[in-house]
């Protein structure tokens, strides 16, 4: 009889499998940048509504049902609009100060300690002096600390805050903050449709769960001593010590994973192009804001915060691929 073989599941890629430090992960925008020298913000933040099914019409070269209707999975992201909170400077790859904006919403408060009038009204002279340090290229790389305006959506009143790089030279980058500061950044102004975007999130949360379900060992022989459902060996008894790879019970879900190359099929504003079903979605509720649709599904549960970047590394074959949205499929 043949030698019954498995490949372990369960990646020792990721480890250790304990929950995430944070909601919203961060981002390498300094990879990010690298990739993408357009003159823009590199990332923003959004929320994940739920999976639906949309008909598109397959627009991609050389692809057998070009030209023909197509039903395919996507999933719905809302995108309230952001706010800048403060603009951080770098100095030899180290922050060196931020300049915090003199307009900010009451909600913030709530979330972190907000200078006083007194000191907001430095902001004006703050900025004229960094220029002089840019020109004297004191300064190696310029990001913006924003924060989503979160209330005009039916989840939460609370905003989200994270750190988004900018593309370009760092003149660039100053002129852009300039331009941004005391705005609202639409999603629109970010992200081009048929464009690949990275979702950095925190995946479903599971709790304490067994090596059955953790890692996807199989259960023992039915009269096995000590338990069905967990390995039959931890290791030998010499050494006397237990190895990480031994399959065990613990922490599942609630990890910080990104999701690469994850097409744009389509974008939109609530007002213009209605998607909301009756009553709305499922433990969501309605769409207020602007809107993406993706192809394919994204780590984490709905109402979940999502951080969505510029593509580090794009795949040529998803790139090429072309869709026209027909109609959302309730």
């Amino acid at each position: 009889m043949p030698k019954i073989h498995k490949p372990r599941a369960g990646s020792l890629q990721y480890w250790p499998r304990k929950r995430a430090s944070k909601v919203l992960p961060s981002a390498n925008f300094k990879a990010i940048s690298k990739k993408h020298s357009e003159n823009m913000l590199l990332g923003f933040i959004g929320y994940k509504v739920g999976m639906a099914s949309v008909l598109l019409k397959n627009l991609t070269a050389h692809a057998m049902t070009k030209g023909k209707e197509i039903i395919m999975p996507i999933t719905i992201i809302e995108c309230p609009p952001m706010k800048i909170l403060a603009v951080r400077f770098y100095k030899k790859g180290l922050a060196a100060f931020d300049i915090i904006s003199d307009n900010l919403d009451k909600e913030l408060k709530k979330k972190l300690k907000v200078p006083k009038k007194e000191k907001q009204e430095k902001f004006k002279q703050a900025i004229s002096e960094v220029e002089k340090k840019i020109n004297d290229k004191d300064i190696d790389d310029i990001t913006m600390i924003c924060y989503s305006v979160v209330k005009r959506t039916t989840i939460k009143k609370r905003p989200d805050i994270i750190e988004i790089g900018i593309g370009g030279t760092i003149k660039e980058k100053f002129e852009l903050v300039k331009k941004m500061m005391n705005k609202e950044i639409n999603m629109n102004d970010v992200f081009k449709e048929g464009q690949l975007v990275d979702i950095h999130a925190v995946t479903k949360a599971h709790g304490f769960s067994g090596p059955v379900k953790r890692f996807g060992i199989s259960l023992k022989q039915h009269k096995s001593e000590k338990g069905r459902r967990r390995p039959g060996s931890l290791g030998p008894w010499i050494p006397s010590h237990t190895s990480f790879r031994a399959p065990m019970a613990g922490q599942l879900g609630f990890f910080t994973r990104i999701q690469y190359n994850n097409k744009i099929v389509s974008r939109g504003i609530i007002n213009e192009k209605n998607i909301n079903p009756k009553g709305g979605f499922k433990h969501y509720g309605l769409i207020k804001t602007n809107y993406l649709l993706l192809k394919g599904s994204i780590q984490g549960p709905k109402k979940r915060p999502l951080f969505l970047t510029y593509s580090l590394r794009e795949k040529i074959k998803t790139k090429k691929q072309k869709f026209e949205f027909i109609k959302l499929i309730e």
